[in-house]
């Protein structure tokens, strides 16, 4: 299986695109001759992606600002798309964040806000595009998950949670599709040098403490195994050898053996 030859009606939706593995996404998309359709909510950052990709890799490059926990801004992403006469070939579900500390001193809105971000976009945007994707007999879906789908992660619960949905939905969906020339790769990385630790709320030395240093790996290196990974139509991605050892210790592990250890190593519940 490889992925959908490009074609200038055809897009790639890429969600989270503003930095970080979804910018890195983006590129490599664009390297390899697709036109994406770049989505956040920061339009000045998209903007000039937009303008880099299409300057160094003669590709349609499209902005859509969008607040992805709201439903109808879903809706109108996928409506614009179409509007500009694009067909989308690839999805990728990247938009993502998390918060840190403990439930009981969380901020609902932001736990909900993470919830609609992290499962219900994901989830939305699936259902409204791997119907055309099907009927065409076309198509690859990219869901971001993470390490932290394969054992609950104390300090950031929800969302521990919220990637082990994603990592579940993935492997079902990717099953069901098998013979319609679609597929659904999720991808599971480790810590990443982004501006994810930051915005959870994390010190860099606190971040870089939590896990050794020779698991962390740079946005371009996920990015690219992902991508490898999408091209082949692998069903799960975890870069970096470490990375995926540590994936499969966490989750053979007893669940009574290893949450202490995880709660008593997070940062936010170290205090």
């Amino acid at each position: 299986m490889t992925l959908p030859a490009p074609a200038p009606d055809r897009t790639s939706i890429v969600t989270g695109a503003s930095s970080g593995i979804g910018a890195e996404l983006a590129k490599g998309l664009a390297e390899r001759g697709y036109g994406v359709t770049l989505v956040a909510r920061r339009e000045d950052r998209l903007r000039t992606l937009a303008d880099e990709l299409a300057a160094a890799h003669g590709v349609r490059a499209e902005v859509v600002a969008a607040d992805l926990t709201d439903e109808a801004s879903r809706i109108r992403l996928v409506e614009e798309v179409a509007d500009r006469g694009l067909t989308v070939d690839i999805l990728v579900n990247n938009a993502g964040f998390s918060t840190t500390g403990p439930a009981h001193e969380s901020d609902p809105v932001r736990e909900l806000a993470l919830v609609r971000t992290n499962v219900e976009a994901v989830v939305h945007l699936c259902s409204l595009l791997i119907p055309g994707m099907v009927e065409r007999r076309q198509g690859a879906v990219l869901n971001v998950s993470s390490t932290a789908a394969f054992q609950p992660l104390p300090g950031q619960a929800a969302y521990g949670a919220s990637k082990a949905f994603v990592l579940s939905y993935g492997q079902a969906v990717g099953a069901e599709l098998r013979g319609t020339d679609v597929t659904l790769t999720t991808l599971c990385p480790g810590p990443v040098e982004t501006e994810f630790a930051e915005r959870a709320g994390f010190e860099d030395d606190d971040a870089e403490g939590a896990l050794p240093k020779f698991m962390w790996l740079s946005a371009t290196e996920v990015a690219k195994a992902a991508l490898d990974g999408l091209d082949k139509g692998r069903r799960v991605v975890i870069p970096g050898t470490a990375n995926r050892v540590a994936a499969g210790l966490a989750h053979m592990a007893p669940r009574r053996m290893l949450l202490p250890i995880l709660a008593k190593q997070h940062p936010s519940l170290k205090a």
